[in-house]
């Protein structure tokens, strides 16, 4: 399996918090950058962020910043998003994909990444 799978969205309350998962195959994951997008309903994709290839550098978009946190575990080829103190603009698809290239630091470009997941739905109620 080539394309990874997101798991662990649901439904929560605002101000609660998830921690979202992407397990990848070791030839998709190893040595790639990852990233979380999400998509809001009736908006485009956009960017919530992303860690390089080791796990060393880490980039947020504005809007999560200090609430949301991306980790790996290279050993388990699985990506994590820690989503804290939720709110109901939060409420989105939320997507995870590999870079394209080895050894990347991570981007908010979507055109860097080649293998995007299915998508797991956040809801965040008032």
């Amino acid at each position: 399996q080539v394309q990874p799978v997101e798991s662990g969205g649901g439904l929560v309350q605002a101000g609660d918090s998830l921690r979202l998962s992407c397990a990848a195959s070791r030839r998709t994951f190893s040595g790639h950058a990852m990233g979380w997008f999400r998509q809001a309903p009736g908006k485009e994709r956009t960017f919530v962020a992303a860690i390089s290839w080791n796990g060393g550098r880490t980039t947020y978009a504005d809007s999560v910043r200090g609430r949301f946190t991306i980790s790996r575990d290279n050993d388990k080829n699985t990506v994590y998003l820690e989503l804290n103190s939720l709110n109901p603009a939060d409420t989105a698809v939320y997507y995870c994909a590999a870079a394209a290239d080895l050894w990347g630091l991570g981007t908010a470009g979507e055109t860097s990444y080649k293998y995007w997941g299915q998508g797991t739905q956040v809801t965040v109620s008032s």
